[in-house]
């Protein structure tokens, strides 16, 4: 299963990441590798969580985050 991380940048220099499948998985870092990174960790312990509470989980054989990002954001 593919979750999109998408990035944005706010007004005071801070990188946010979210992956809008997994609700609450956002996070800030000071580059965009900080905060996606911070954010995937974090969409893993909410699938971990779920999995050990057997909440409902869609068939997850495998799992990849798609970064979505403008390249030139990055300037």
């Amino acid at each position: 299963m593919d979750f999109n991380v998408e990035f944005e940048r706010e007004d005071d220099g801070r990188w946010i990441a979210e992956i809008p499948e997994i609700p609450g998985a956002l996070a800030y870092g000071a580059t965009p590798l900080q905060a996606g990174a911070r954010a995937r960790a974090l969409a893993l312990r909410v699938l971990a969580d779920r999995m050990e509470s057997e909440a409902a989980i869609p068939g997850i054989n495998s799992i990849a985050f798609v970064d979505r990002y403008e390249p030139a954001a990055f300037s």
